[in-house]
Parts: C-alpha cells; sequence; structure tokens
C-alpha cells in the first residue's frame, strides 16, 4: 500500500460536505462524446468509422440530442470525458478522439462542435434533471500542443524530472508534457480553467491520473472547487484502499472504486468468491465517506465488463446480475456507455466502440436494457440502496464463496440484500439477530424469497443473482 504524507484539509468541512451532498444518490452515465452519437456531420473531417483510433463523429449536438436516452434510462448526471480542442495531427497513429491530449483548455474541438453546442448541452441537461461532470486534464499537454512550444519552462523534461521527486509525479506519462504545477503561473492557468468550464454551467470534474500530479497542488485545486460548490471525482488508477481514502481525506468529494471492480469483476463475471466483495466492503472505514465513492464495472480505461465470458449470452445475463449487483452496494454507480447493452469489447481502443441505440438493438440486447433500467429505478426508489449505511451480515464458512449478506439503512428504511453467485438456485438460512417481522418480494422482480424465523434468516435464491428485500 503507498502511504501518502497527510496535510489535513484546505477548505472547511462545510464547503466539501454542501458539494459533495447533493451528488449523493445519484447515478452516473459515462459518454465518449465522440463515440456516442453523431448530430452534426458538417464537423465530420477526418473521420474514419473502420479505424478505432480515429475520429467516429460523434458530437455535441448528438449527444443533446440523445438527452431523452439518458433520461428515460434513468441516471441522474453525464459524465463527459474531456472535450477539448486537441493536439493537431496524429500521435501513435491515434488521433485526439478521447479528449486528453489537449491544446487548448478553454475551447472545444471542432469534431465536438463549439462553445455554442457546449452551452446547448448543457441548458438541455439541466432542463431534463441531469447534472454534468466534466472530465479535467491537469497532468499534461497533448504531444504536439502549441503551448509546449510557446511555453517550454512551463513543462519538466526527461532530463531534469528525476531530481525533482517522485518520478510518478515529476516525468512525462507516455511520454506526454508534463506541466510543471509547482510553478505559480502553471497553477494559476489550471485554475482559470476549472473557472472557465464551472462558469459555463458543469456541476462536477472529474481530475485524470491524480497520480500523476503533485498533492499540494490537487489539494489547492479542489479546496478551490468546494468553496464554488462543484463536485470533484479523482482517478487514480488500480488505488487501494489506503490510497484512495488518503486523497478523499485531502478533500476530494469522491474517488474511483477501483479495488470495487476488480472484486465485482472477478465474483460476478469470472464465477470467483464474493469474498473478495466482502473483503473491499470491510475496508470502508478507512475512508470519510465511501458512500461518495463512484463505483463501476468498466470505463474507458480498462475492458468491457461484457467481455469476461467467451460466450455472449453468458455475457447478458452475468452483467445483468453485475448491473443489480451495483446498484445494490454504496456508493454512486457510474455506467459507462454501452454497459446496459451488454457492449462487449477488449481493452483500448476495443473498449471505445460506437454507442448503437435501440433501432439498432437486438431483442437481447433489449432484455439487457430493460433489466438495467429497471435496477436503476429501484435504487432509485429506496433511500437505503441509494443513500443508506451498509451493515455486513456473517455467513457461514461453507457459503462464505457464493453468499453475500448485507443490510443498507436510511432512516426507517431497511433492506437486505443478498447475491448468490452459485451457478443454479440455492436456498441458505444463516443465523440472524436483526428484527425483522415482515418482508417483501425481491425488489428486482426475480423469483427470489427472503424470510425470518427463530434466529435465522432464510433465502432462496436464483443462481448468480443480486436480490434486495425490504425489511419491515
Amino acid at each position: 500500500m503507498k502511504h501518502l504524507l497527510l496535510l489535513g484539509l484546505l477548505t472547511a468541512p462545510s464547503a466539501l460536505a454542501a458539494s459533495a451532498d447533493a451528488w449523493r444518490g445519484q447515478v452516473i452515465y459515462q459518454v465518449l462524446p465522440d463515440r456516442f452519437a453523431d448530430g452534426d456531420a458538417g464537423n465530420n473531417a477526418g473521420v474514419n468509422r473502420d479505424d478505432l483510433r480515429a475520429w467516429h463523429g460523434g458530437d455535441l449536438t448528438g449527444l443533446t440530442a440523445r438527452v431523452p436516452y439518458l433520461h428515460d434510462l434513468g441516471v441522474t448526471a453525464v459524465w463527459l470525458t474531456p472535450v477539448y480542442a486537441q493536439q493537431p495531427g496524429r500521435s501513435f497513429d491515434t488521433d485526439g478522439y478521447h479528449g486528453y491530449w489537449p491544446a487548448d483548455f478553454r475551447n472545444t474541438d471542432a469534431h465536438f462542435g463549439t462553445l455554442a453546442d457546449f452551452d446547448t448541452f448543457i441548458k438541455t441537461a439541466h432542463s431534463s434533471g441531469l447534472k454534468v461532470m466534466l472530465d479535467q486534464v491537469v497532468n499534461h499537454t497533448g504531444y504536439t500542443a502549441p503551448l509546449v512550444r510557446e511555453r517550454p519552462a512551463w513543462f519538466h523534461n526527461e532530463a531534469n524530472c528525476a531530481a525533482l521527486g517522485n518520478k510518478d509525479v515529476y516525468c512525462p506519462l507516455s511520454g506526454l508534457p508534463d506541466l510543471a504545477q509547482e510553478r505559480a503561473d502553471v497553477r494559476d492557468f489550471l485554475y482559470g480553467n476549472a473557472d472557465f468550464w464551472r462558469a459555463r454551467g458543469v456541476d462536477g470534474f472529474r481530475y485524470d491520473a491524480i497520480k500523476h500530479v503533485p498533492e499540494d497542488f490537487l489539494k489547492n485545486l479542489v479546496h478551490r472547487d468546494a468553496d464554488a460548490g462543484t463536485f470533484t471525482l479523482g482517478e487514480y488508477y488500480g488505488g487501494d484502499a489506503g490510497t484512495l481514502a488518503a486523497y478523499q481525506r485531502q478533500g476530494l468529494s469522491s474517488l474511483f472504486d477501483f479495488p470495487l471492480q476488480a472484486a465485482l469483476k472477478s465474483a460476478v463475471m469470472t464465477g470467483s468468491s464474493v469474498g473478495a466483495v466482502r473483503t473491499v466492503l470491510e475496508q470502508d472505514q478507512q475512508y470519510p465517506d465511501a458512500n461518495l465513492l463512484a463505483t463501476f464495472l468498466d470505463n474507458h480505461d480498462v475492458p468491457r465488463f461484457a467481455n469476461g465470458s467467451l460466450f455472449e449470452d453468458e455475457a447478458r445475463a452475468r452483467t445483468v446480475y453485475g448491473v443489480r449487483a451495483l446498484m445494490t452496494l454504496r456508493g454512486i454507480p457510474v455506467l459507462y456507455q454501452g454497459t446496459e447493452i451488454a457492449m462487449r469489447g477488449g481493452g483500448d481502443p476495443d473498449n471505445r466502440r460506437d454507442m448503437r441505440f435501440p433501432d439498432a438493438w437486438t431483442p437481447e440486447e433489449r432484455a439487457v436494457y430493460e433489466a438495467t433500467k429497471g435496477a436503476i429505478a429501484t435504487r432509485q426508489a429506496s433511500r437505503a440502496l441509494s443513500v443508506g449505511s451498509t451493515t455486513l451480515v456473517s455467513v457461514p464458512e461453507a457459503h462464505a464463496d457464493d453468499l453475500l449478506l448485507f443490510e443498507r439503512t436510511a432512516n426507517s428504511e431497511r433492506v437486505m440484500v443478498a447475491w448468490n453467485n452459485a451457478r443454479d438456485r440455492r436456498t441458505y438460512s444463516v443465523k440472524f439477530s436483526g428484527d425483522a417481522r415482515a418482508l417483501t418480494r425481491d425488489l428486482f422482480g426475480q423469483d427470489a424469497k427472503l424470510s425470518v424465523s427463530g434466529g435465522y434468516l432464510h433465502v432462496s435464491l436464483p443462481g448468480r443473482s443480486a436480490s434486495a428485500f425490504t425489511l419491515k
């Protein structure tokens, strides 16, 4: 585990709480704009949909037109990967379609549209009740960004970076021009970028690659965001619980819960023990607020969740299981575009295939979508599931690989969650000291049963399923 130097919060707890509380109970949908929807053929210069490393034509106009799709799915916020104007030309035979090779941090790339198009999207999203989170790059610029030539003193280089300290922080990531955040003018430039997008109505920022930026700079950055009421979500790729908790203590509202993602993939998609999920949840006391962690099955940096099985029917079934499981867990769930139809794809760039919409779905994909929509609605209808506390329920060692039980509680509302990771239907009986007089059917509508009698909790669960029951 990486141990971080903790210098304390730089902002008042009340400011941090205010910026974070509005995001409790949200369900976030991640969009890679170039691969989502093409609404304006006039900005399709250089588009080649046969090449996964080229521009594909998705834009802000197309995204705006699909806001009703997001609203119908039931998500409450949308996270856009960067829409900055990208570096000129290709690097490593790849275009800047993904948005992480910025040249102009305060303008949109022409492939995405104009700032006016961005403003229209923000207005449309907000009118539909959707919050908007925008990716912010604070570590680097694109390889060929003009800023590298115009202000060379703003960057570290291979010759001097190691002498400054931690190579992960001061040396270029994948050769990208590394910004020198220890300089006041660079910091002011990056603070100004956040202010620019905040002024256009953005509600939250997802900060990319926080492992690679100085901690003192990041603390000041999220302090400014909290004071402005902006939610912050940090990406520390592969970070363990101790590392993520340290960053949340420093002031980030949330971080991506990579340990939980790995455990979910292992248990749900590959059929390994659910004990890995329990182990992750047992570490929740390390966090200032585990209920604000961003939970996810996949994203644009890892293989698609559905790619975990060679068989498409099995992948779809396990994706439904995974989505329902995700909706029972603490945290803020994040769905990557296409997960709602069990889209497949390997590593980058295969995990960035073009989104497909209802007119192009198969009946099987439609079924996954309906199950996902239902799971989101179930979570949103229950304060216990969406914002409640989590209490793990002990299970006998003989069942520990296949059965996960935990209770979610918010005020007087109590929900018992039961996962069965066995291939076939199972009935379990475990000691239960909780007070429960009556129970409802599974909230996801599955053929699952739960009862309490004689100091035992009895559950009958379909194979490879996550169920939830209201306790009364």
